[in-house]
């Protein structure tokens, strides 16, 4: 293809040109007026030299058309696999592919993504296409998506786009769906107490009626409630451990869905707790009574409420209570109004001496089963008839004594058990180092598991669960030795904390857990337990689908599993025999998921901006495809069943060739000829 064009190369400014130019014209009229001789051939020489001053040329040029590019942006976002939609996006990007070949003066260029944790960034897809394409090669953009896009621009007009944008939404509009929307959850919560969660479950298939909803804290015991279609409805979940409680909100199936991932929510609740109350109660002054009120008061977060008996009811000295004690024992109200207040109730070397009522003991055993913990730190009196022992409370304690009281020097050590536990594991293997005791009290584990024995097999530490709550037990009254650095010393502060920790109910420290973590696309389980074998992994992913692993041993009484997660995101679902947890890979309630219907709305703004169209190709494998048009970029760009598509005419030129109008010695002759007319024709 050839084409002429008419081009001028100045050798002046051209502010000179225009001065030269009104100049001319300015004596031209002033000659004429005052009827001046051979004005009119000066006139035209003046012309001349204007003419060879501004260079003209005539060029032509060879141009090679080129192709216009036709963007199809394809959506590969995990709402795209429901039902038939990406194979309806898969047939509209053959049929377009298909009308290119048949066109020659189009090529299409094709971009797959917005698939992101964020959601359906379909636009940052849009923009890595269009870095490769010339804009005035652009005949126009087509986006196949079912409309889902979560970073549409506000202003359409940021993105420079003069070709027309058409959306070709993939998916049947008119199917509905249920889903959950989470209006209101918190991010903190005390442990013990409830927190309240505002939800609302939407479904254009039912808009009246009611719905099921059920809640599960870190997989535990459902929690259900009713709610009304379209409103909004408070439900209470108890925060039951410190860190972090993911509780799971599923809303039952309606009578149409597209799918049932946005039927279920996740929320991630951080458990605090308030300030915890232990009760210590010393049954006498001795030298590990101040280490225990130091280990306890070195913790900010306890409330520590201490009595230390110093003249007990026995004492025979005449001497009037109200004349001795520093304050008086407060009994009923410690015992009977107030010890459910208490997180912990720590007996250290108590004895039976009168002080506490036979039912005092019965309050102490129920309020240990109904979830409480007890903790006793046991001296020779425990091994004698005033033992609490044999008192009511035996129901609850973990060892009876055999009477005996044991002497000598000796080194504490962690059991098998106690090696397997998460109380006493961190510290397996340092019994060498640790300061010799020199007393215990012989004693027959009943219950629970012995974390510290003797050289002899002797139980020293037995913890137990008994039946909401639990109890601990100490056999002897050295463990201070180690608090005061005597011969080396030995974990005091740490093992006593973990111990009140675990009576406490803190979660990293039960002998029966399961944990995940994720790093990297790799999800690794950790099942705690104190057998020799831990039961088989089952995870349950977010898209329904099923796996079991077998776990291997990783060290006493901790088994591993590892798998990857490929591209699965949202609440996986963990057990391993009666052990549960969930883990959420990505965010807990992926964007991608709350709403996963057909929709026009988002992309609206821009395929109006750009004079594009909006399509909808149906649900079937055989999409209903517009029919498609090139158009004059000033012309129409979509119509009713038809989308167009720029004509663009771009070209490189090929070949060029220029030839001057003006060659300079034909214009000198002519403006010497015509400066001689003129002094020619003033002469007569």
């Amino acid at each position: 293809m050839s084409a002429s064009s008419l081009v001028l190369a100045p050798l002046a400014d051209q502010w000179i040109l225009a001065a030269l130019a009104i100049v001319l014209l300015a004596a031209s009229a002033f000659a004429a007026w005052r009827g001046l001789k051979g004005w009119t051939w000066r006139a035209l020489a003046g012309l001349a030299l204007l003419g060879a001053l501004a260079n003209p040329a005539l060029v032509r040029e060879i141009r090679d058309p080129l192709s216009d590019i036709l963007l199809v942006v394809r959506d590969t976002s995990a709402s795209m696999e429901i039902g038939e939609r990406s194979a309806s996006a898969q047939n509209a990007s053959t049929a377009l592919a298909r009308y290119a070949d048949a066109d020659e003066s189009l090529d299409i260029v094709e971009v797959d993504g917005g698939a992101t944790p964020d959601g359906t960034r379909l636009f940052d897809t849009l923009r890595a296409g269009l870095g490769d394409i010339p804009r005035n090669r652009l005949a126009g953009i087509v986006m196949l998506t079912d409309g889902q896009v979560h970073d549409a621009p506000s202003d359409p007009d940021s993105l420079g786009l003069d070709v027309p944008v058409h959306q070709f939404a993939t998916g049947d509009a008119r199917a509905t769906d249920r889903r959950l929307i989470v209006e209101e959850a918190p991010r903190f919560g005390i442990v013990g107490e409830p927190v309240r969660f505002q939800l609302r479950v939407e479904d254009e298939g039912a808009p009246e009626g009611t719905a099921m909803l059920t809640l599960r804290l870190d997989g535990g015991d459902p929690i259900q409630a009713r709610a009304a279609i379209g409103e909004t409805v408070s439900v209470e979940a108890l925060v039951e451990n410190r860190g972090a409680n993911v509780i799971e909100i599923e809303v039952e199936p309606g009578a149409s869905e597209l799918s049932l991932i946005n039927n279920r929510a996740a929320v991630s609740v951080t458990g605090v707790r308030d300030r915890l109350r232990v009760l210590l109660v010393t049954g006498e002054p001795h030298n590990g009574a101040r280490a225990w009120r130091n280990l306890l008061k070195s913790d900010p977060s306890v409330d520590l409420v201490h009595f230390t008996i110093l003249r007990p009811l026995d004492r025979g000295d005449g001497a009037l209570p109200e004349e001795l004690a520093l304050i008086a024992f407060p009994v009923f109200e410690l015992f009977e109004l107030r010890l459910h207040e208490f997180d912990l109730v720590i007996f250290d070397r108590y004895r039976r001496r009168g002080i506490l009522p036979a039912n005092y003991f019965q309050n102490i055993a129920r309020y240990v089963d109904e979830g409480g913990a007890l903790l006793i730190t046991a001296g020779p009196d425990y091994a004698g008839p005033e033992s609490i022992a044999r008192s009511l409370l035996t129901t609850v304690l973990p060892a009876r004594p055999t009477g005996e009281v044991r002497e000598g020097a000796f080194r504490p050590r962690i059991s098998t058990a106690g090696e397997r536990h998460p109380v006493t594991a961190p510290m397996a293997g340092q019994e060498g180092e640790w300061g010799h005791w020199y007393r215990y009290v012989g004693g027959q584990a009943l219950s629970g598991e012995t974390l510290l024995d003797t050289p002899s097999g002797d139980p020293l530490l037995v913890l137990s669960r008994q039946g909401e709550g639990r109890a601990a037990i100490l056999l002897s009254d050295q463990s201070w030795l180690w608090a005061r650095g005597h011969d080396g010393g030995g974990p005091h502060d740490e093992l006593f904390r973990r111990v009140a920790h675990w009576l406490m109910n803190e979660p990293e420290l039960d002998e029966e857990r399961l944990t995940a973590t994720l790093a990297d696309g790799m999800l690794t389980a950790t099942r705690t337990t104190l057998d020799d074998t831990a039961p088989d992994l089952d995870i349950t992913w977010p898209s329904g689908r099923e796996q079991s692993i077998e776990m291997g041993e990783a060290g006493p009484g901790r088994f591993t599993a590892s798998t990857e997660t490929g591209n699965e995101a949202g609440l996986i679902r963990l057990r391993s025999g009666d052990a549960t947890t969930v883990i959420s890979a990505g965010p807990l309630n992926p964007r991608e998921y709350l709403d996963l219907r057909v929709t026009r709305a988002a992309l609206a703004p821009l395929v109006q901006a750009t004079g594009g169209g909006s399509f909808l190709l149906g649900g079937g494998e055989t999409p209903q495809m517009p029919s498609l048009r090139r158009t004059r970029p000033e012309g129409l760009q979509a119509g009713p069943g038809w989308a167009g598509l720029q004509r663009n005419g771009a070209y490189t030129v090929a070949e060029s060739r220029r030839t001057p109008l003006a060659p300079g010695l034909l214009l000198a002759a002519l403006i010497l000829a015509l400066m001689g007319a003129g002094w020619w024709r003033e002469g007569k």
